[in-house]
């Protein structure tokens, strides 16, 4: 049995002022839509709800009864509409962002940190993953907006935030000769030091190894890529890594990038939201401030 939510609001409305013209003032609307709307919810709940008298209504047992439920319902309703409405004010809520370690680090932080500042009230949580796993965790509903690598997803909203650039370094003793331009045969033998399988960079170098007929085989295979710095930096082989993410290494002379015949093409770590739901105003507020700074 639906009953209309304005029935239960003028109810209360009578139960509360035990008068039909009071109940209609507080309302804006007419006595006999008052007395109407009652005849309505009697009827269709089927029990008498007030008992009449010349000096007013009073609730019967059964309204009674009703009146201790609808009064909690329509309380917490007004309660959900005041939070709705203090969300989109952003002055209260929860921030969901996805996000590698190393995005966080190279990219999100300074954002992370002005959007806190300007709206102290929003709670953020920052998920930690590889662009498969946020990307999932987006269409899943479980983080607002995910950073990823490069998405074709037609069911995902994107926008570029920076490029990213593989290449091949060592440690500057390595027993290499940094001033020669290797191949992509030369590459693939050396003892390479790469991150796991799943990880998109991974992908993203052996996809485009193969289109040239050569597979590779690294010796090492890590889950970090500060380790992929610290291995090729006391030695043990060639890392292949994201230029980005190595600068501080590169600019201490610590790693030295091998010179190659060949250009892996740049990926892009985009900003993502589900095409088809819309945001909420703490997620939009955030969108905005990363693409207006990157505009």
């Amino acid at each position: 049995m639906a009953v209309k939510l304005d029935l239960y609001r003028v109810f209360k409305a009578v139960a509360e002022t035990g008068n039909i013209s009071l109940a209609a003032k507080e309302l804006y609307i007419s006595q006999s839509a008052v007395s109407q709307s009652i005849k309505q919810l009697e009827t269709a709940l089927q029990a008498r709800l007030f008992s009449r008298s010349p000096r007013g209504v009073s609730l019967t047992g059964e309204g009674q009864m009703l009146y201790q439920y609808v009064r909690s319902a329509l309380g917490l309703i007004a309660t959900g509409e005041d939070k709705l409405s203090q969300a989109q004010q952003l002055l209260l809520g929860t921030l969901v962002i996805g996000a590698s370690d190393t995005v966080t680090s190279f990219f999100l932080t300074r954002y992370l940190e002005a959007f806190h500042r300007e709206h102290p009230a929003i709670r953020l949580k920052i998920v930690s993953g590889r662009s498969a796993k946020v990307l999932s965790m987006l269409h899943s509903g479980a983080v607002d907006i995910a950073f990823a690598s490069s998405p074709a997803d037609a069911a995902v909203e994107h926008w570029p935030c920076f490029a990213t650039h593989s290449a091949f370094v060592a440690g500057s003793g390595y027993d290499c000769d940094f001033d020669h331009v290797y191949s992509i045969q030369e590459i693939a033998d050396f003892p390479l030091i790469l991150l796991e399988r799943k990880a998109s960079s991974r992908v993203i170098l052996e996809q485009y190894f193969l289109k040239s007929g050569v597979t590779l085989a690294p010796e090492i295979e890590l889950s970090s890529r500060s380790l992929l710095v610290s291995l090729a930096r006391i030695g043990l082989g060639v890392a292949g890594v994201t230029l980005e993410f190595v600068q501080r290494a590169l600019d201490a002379g610590e790693i030295r990038v091998l010179k190659t015949d060949f250009d892996i093409p740049p990926r892009s770590v985009d900003m993502c939201t589900l095409r088809e739901v819309t945001p909420t105003a703490a997620a939009s507020a955030f969108m905005e401030m990363v693409r207006a700074d990157r505009s």
